[in-house]
């Protein structure tokens, strides 16, 4: 469990939720300084042991192992810094370390800031591409759950303006796919797969727009045609009010904001991101490092206990 930017809530919410799931097997992955800061901040008094592996974690409710990355050189700043940036990436990268050569099995990460790695001169735009970089996945994408949503995304995190050139066939069809594999991830059997539209009403047969017939409708015949059971495109303005009463499993968004305003509406505090297609099971709390509240022992571990919880049931 990575404990993103120091600057940020991750330390002290990491730390809350260990305390409703102190019968899971957790390492934490940051500074010793800063979880011993973050302890004193919420109270909690815990011994800490500092290892080097997980064969070294001492599984007592009582204690916190911490494999220290030791990358901060000057007091915690709560808003973006370089070093900040420089702190979150060093725990991404020793996590993935562990887990690609056997030494953890899961990965729960806590906020990170996307100005703070730009500050650090790390060329990424947040978790996913990171982990997507350190782990040579290339076929990969965003999905956040939060009550009975399940949404994933073609396109993360770009302009709105540049959205509809980046819908192909082909990226619609890779999440689909994505889609289907998340699906067994979570253990359905029959998974009710879904896809929006982009435009208002599925682009109403090419007259609002012709994205839906050109490039969503035959990645969705190609996916039914290799067997995965998809429909759609259908109108997003309806589509997530079918899925919040249970007639759909997962539903394959177009864009960023189409499938997280729905989502946070319902499930603000208690939303998951998962990252489908990397080797390993990845997840986070569906929130950012509001550094405005960081370090004054008010932020709320709902989200972060869901992720841990989630890590623990999902299966690549």
């Amino acid at each position: 469990m990575t404990l993103g930017d120091p600057g940020g809530v991750g330390p002290e919410v990491a730390l809350k939720a260990y305390t409703q799931l102190a019968d899971r097997q957790l390492v934490f992955v940051g500074d010793t300084g800063i979880v011993r800061k973050a302890l004193e901040l919420i109270g909690l008094k815990r011994n800490i042991n500092d290892i080097s592996s997980t064969n070294e974690a001492d599984f007592r409710a009582d204690v916190v192992n911490v494999l220290s990355t030791n990358t901060l050189e000057a007091n915690v700043v709560s808003a973006p810094t370089a070093q900040g940036g420089r702190a979150s990436a060093a725990c991404i990268k020793r996590a993935v370390d562990m887990i690609l050569s056997g030494d953890a099995h899961a990965l729960v990460t806590a906020p990170i800031s996307k100005e703070a790695l730009k500050l650090a001169g790390v060329d990424f735009s947040g978790h996913t591409e990171l982990l997507a970089h350190l782990t040579s996945t290339t076929e990969y994408a965003m999905m956040l759950c939060g009550g009975p949503l399940r949404v994933i995304l073609v396109t993360i995190h770009v302009p709105l303006k540049d959205v509809p050139t980046l819908i192909t066939t082909q990226r619609v069809l890779k999440t689909i796919r994505l889609a289907s594999k998340a699906a067994r991830m979570f253990g359905l059997p029959a998974p009710r797969i879904a896809v929006a539209g982009v435009n208002p009403h599925a682009g109403e047969a090419g007259i609002l727009g012709s994205e839906e017939d050109r490039d969503i409708l035959p990645a969705i015949r190609q996916a039914q045609a290799e067997g995965i059971p998809v429909t759609g495109p259908y109108p997003p303005d309806t589509v997530f009010h079918r899925a919040y009463k249970g007639e759909l499993d997962i539903i394959v968004c177009m864009y960023h904001d189409q499938g997280l305003i729905p989502l946070k509406m319902i499930a603000f505090d208690t939303g998951v991101n998962i990252t489908i297609g990397l080797p390993f099971v990845r997840t986070s709390p569906d929130h950012g490092t509001a550094f405005d509240i960081a370090w004054k022992g008010i932020a709320g571990c709902n989200s972060m206990v869901e992720a841990i919880t989630m890590a623990f049931e999902l299966d690549v």
